[in-house]
């Protein structure tokens, strides 16, 4: 059962966070340095290492080493298992709004009550 997923209970944890989802944002635009990461945010290079810590144990971010330089880049899948999840209470909330729509077209009296 996808709700009970320690997968998604680490990814929703990680965008918990406002510093994390401010780099998830500037990676949705592509991959990009520490470096670039840590630019314009107000914290220490050491703070945004363990953000990016977080968010790659979540899945969210993978990043690759190259020389001195380590780039960031988001994992579609990762993304794709959190929208999947929304995706479906929001089919769950849909239908049980048009069963009350439904109902409430039958039985108006019941509207008229409330």
């Amino acid at each position: 059962m996808l709700n009970r997923s320690p997968e998604l209970d680490r990814m929703f944890a990680a965008l918990a966070d406002p510093s994390r989802r401010d780099i998830v944002e500037r990676l949705s635009h592509g991959p990009a340095s520490v470096s670039e990461l840590a630019r314009p945010l107000a914290m220490s290079l050491p703070a945004v290492l363990q953000h990016l810590h977080v968010l790659e144990t979540s899945g969210l971010v993978r990043s690759a080493k190259a020389g001195r330089t380590r780039t960031c880049r988001l994992d579609p899948a990762a993304l794709r298992t959190a929208e999947q999840w929304i995706a479906d209470r929001r089919t769950g909330l849909a239908a049980n709004l048009d069963r009350l729509g439904a109902y409430l077209a039958v039985h108006p009296e019941d509207e008229e009550q409330t």
